[in-house]
């Protein structure tokens, strides 16, 4: 009987513990899917992640989540002043740079040359407004307008992947670099480091896209692998990919493109050298 009890308790013990869908921690808390996430790029909380990129939160995550929806009523403090007061407190630890959201590192990047949100806004074209949802991480946006806020900032997309540690030569699924600009628009890092080509997997919903033109300097090759591709050049050449396609063309042309079909979009995209 005794031994009978002793295996139980160490298969409870063993037991991992419960994980939790951020669709379902949202309902326990009382806010928002897009909410949470908004609390999540300010670095409350730091969900795991799956091999397909689904946030696992556990009941720490939970207990964090209410003390600061606690906060917010009883004191009136916004998100941002928030985790402020649980990073003092030492709750809350800084995220890491390698953590960081786009517009997170964009925000270092222009605290850190003492730059004014109007000041980056004029030189760019964005507006103040979005500018701030972005840096706060309550906001995506487009590649094209990734593109044209990192020159000004003189770095490019690449800098914004979470490539930090080794530069291994073989790179498994699960270990891709992952950046997600919009909901439809998923890029993957197929290599990282001292290497010449920046080769990515594109995984572009139905109606994703670019959105405005872009350009840079180097040369670009894309191989279509799923789904359909179209992609304008210049506003001149106008091409519709289809599985097993293939185009070349210079960066500096300046190219926008989009998914015009029903099914998600996979493309191989190399960048040489490494500008995009």
């Amino acid at each position: 009987m005794s031994s009978t009890k002793n295996l139980s308790d160490t298969s409870a013990a063993r037991k991992p513990p419960r994980t939790l869908r951020i669709s379902e921690v949202a309902r326990r808390v009382g806010i928002s899917s897009s909410a949470l996430r908004a609390w999540e790029a300010l670095g409350l909380v730091s969900p795991q992640r799956t091999r397909s990129r689904y946030r696992l939160f556990n009941e720490s995550d939970v207990r964090l989540l209410q003390r600061a929806i606690f906060l917010r009523r009883a004191r009136g403090l916004n998100p941002a002043a928030i985790v402020h007061v649980l990073k003092r407190q030492g709750i809350v630890s800084a995220p890491a740079e390698s953590t960081l959201l786009p517009g997170q590192r964009f925000r270092r990047l222009r605290t850190r040359r003492g730059l004014s949100l109007a000041q980056v806004a004029r030189a760019t074209g964005v507006s103040v407004g979005f500018l701030s949802a972005l840096e706060r991480g309550r906001m995506r946006c487009s590649i094209a307008t990734l593109r044209r806020i990192a020159r000004f900032y003189r770095t490019n997309i690449l800098s914004l992947f979470e490539t930090a540690g080794d530069n291994p030569r073989l790179v498994r699924p699960h270990q891709r670099k992952v950046l997600e600009t919009t909901p439809g628009v998923r890029m993957e890092l197929l290599a990282w480091g001292n290497t010449a080509m920046e080769p990515h997997l594109f995984r572009i919903k139905p109606g994703g896209g670019s959105g405005a033109s872009y350009s840079h300097e180097g040369e670009e090759f894309l191989h279509v692998l799923r789904g359909n591709f179209e992609i304008w050049l210049d506003a001149k050449e106008h091409y519709h990919l289809k599985p097993g396609d293939s185009l070349y063309f210079e960066s500096s042309t300046p190219h926008r493109w989009n998914n015009p079909g029903r099914t998600e979009t996979w493309l191989l995209w190399i960048n040489t050298p490494p500008t995009f």
